[in-house]
């Protein structure tokens, strides 16, 4: 076996750190460019964003993209029981000979009109955009080591994820694509240290609305985190009222907190560590508020919705990236309630209602700025549900499907291969009715990696388990 002088490199670096992974141990892709020689910097002539849509809690794909024809409705019927969807399903029409004929979407993703709050007239959802060839669906996708079958699973010869089944182990493994290491930094945060020298302006390139997340974290860079109101300036409470430090509300007490995280101020390493966070929030605060002054240009409605309200702020802070001087930018939104062991029908109607306006109202809001083939926006969720239902809901489970939306995806397609959903004898299943993904997060990641701009030797660093798998770029992008 041929061995590159990166790859060999790496590997000698892990075994220097006692068989610690490179990036728990150290989480620094700087150390790997300097062992191979200095990368020149990213430089890009144009705009690109990421848009992680994750859906806490483990989305029921199966009910989500459901079939409608043939032996796999037959199935998907025998499976789901009093759970089965049959009426009010939205057409998929994927391009001839680009997909599965005979699927369809959940009902709350079609066209959903209306004046009550949650809906805005004529927003025709998930449905319209798939078969407008603006989005597309990744199949059975799921955190993966290595490729397993059903046999090899269950006579334990192929390494799996640990924890399978658990939130928190399969959240980490999807925001981290890396199934074989707890401790890693996030994909997301591994791209921004390797392009952050691309952006001009001061501001992190990853961007939150939804609080702290894995995906994020890096070993460089670190997301800014804002509300979908706005930015979140520092405060403090001074004799029970809050008051700002950046305001004219209490000047003395704003003089002296500056005078605590002034340069050199500090004696301590974590003293200096906080003022220097700090400094660097209120910078960015004020970059950021600056730039969100503007009206935006667009008109573009949103729905009544959390969800909605983080992905209309995306949407501002993408109208305003020249002023901040952002060339790429990652960004981290996110909905619950998805851990539906219970109540399914009601709530994941409710749930999927949301998200297909919400990336409808994303997608028309970029189009207005004129960016719509920059932006992409993707799903991802802790696991899929189990194929099995508990009364009025379902379990855990592995694989599921997923949604890339923007006009750089190669859309109106299936890509990957539909899951078999027989209740017996199902090829695809562990055992205990989950379905084993034959897609990793290691290939759904890289595909949009590789669109954002990261060349083959930064794909090989942030996916390091990439070779694992046959096919490095699921071609979902253009």
């Amino acid at each position: 076996m041929q061995v590159n002088r990166r790859q060999f490199l790496r590997k000698s670096i892990c075994a220097a750190l006692g068989g610690a992974g490179l990036y728990s141990a150290l989480g620094n892709l700087r150390l790997v460019s300097a062992a191979v020689g200095t990368r020149p910097p990213y430089a890009f002539g144009d705009y690109k964003a990421l848009v992680c849509i994750y859906l806490y809690g483990g989305n029921d794909s199966f009910n989500m993209i459901v079939p409608t024809a043939g032996q796999a409705k037959i199935d998907y019927l025998a499976s789901r029981g009093g759970l089965a969807l049959t009426s009010g399903l939205v057409p998929l029409t994927p391009t001839a000979g680009t997909g599965p004929a005979g699927y369809a979407l959940h009902p709350s993703m079609g066209d959903r009109t209306g004046t009550s709050i949650d809906q805005i007239p004529g927003n025709a959802g998930l449905g319209k955009l798939f078969n407008t060839g603006k989005a597309a669906i990744v199949a059975n996708v799921g955190s993966l080591v290595y490729p397993v079958t059903k046999a090899q699973y269950q006579n334990g010869s192929v390494p799996t994820p640990a924890q399978l089944f658990s939130h928190d182990d399969q959240t980490t493994q999807w925001q981290t694509s890396r199934a074989d290491d707890a401790n890693v930094d996030g994909w997301g945060g591994r791209i921004a240290d390797l392009l952050y020298s691309s952006n001009s302006g001061q501001v992190p390139m990853g961007i939150t609305l939804s609080g702290n997340n894995r995906f994020q974290r890096g070993a460089i860079i670190n997301p800014y985190a804002m509300d979908p109101s706005g930015v979140t300036r520092l405060s403090y409470s001074d004799e029970g009222s809050e008051a700002w430090i950046i305001g004219a509300d209490n000047s003395a007490g704003a003089t002296a907190y500056n005078a605590l995280i002034a340069p050199g101020a500090q004696a301590h390493v974590l003293e200096r560590a906080y003022a220097d966070a700090a400094t660097r929030s209120i910078a960015n605060y004020q970059i950021i508020d600056g730039a969100l002054g503007a009206v935006p240009t667009w008109t573009t409605p949103f729905p009544n919705s959390d969800l909605g309200a983080q992905l209309q702020m995306v949407a501002r802070l993408i109208g305003v990236r020249s002023a901040l001087g952002m060339q790429r930018q990652v960004f981290f939104v996110s909905a619950g309630n998805y851990d539906t062991h219970s109540t399914q029908i009601q709530d994941q109607a409710d749930n999927l209602t949301t998200l297909s306006q919400a990336l409808k109202a994303f997608y028309d809001a970029t189009l207005q700025l004129g960016i719509a083939d920059g932006v992409t926006a993707f799903t991802a969720s802790d696991f899929g549900r189990s194929l099995a239902v508990n009364s009025s809901g379902t379990d855990h489970g592995w694989g599921g499907h997923h949604f890339v939306v923007g006009g750089g995806v190669r859309g109106q397609r299936f890509y990957g291969a539909m899951p078999s959903l027989a209740p017996d004898n199902n090829p695809d299943d562990t055992g205990y009715a989950q379905i084993i993904p034959t897609l990793s997060v290691d290939q759904y990641a890289a595909t949009l990696a590789r669109w954002f701009g990261v060349d083959a030797g930064g794909i090989d660093d942030i996916f390091p388990n990439l070779g694992h798998f046959g096919n490095a770029d699921l071609g979902f992008m253009l």
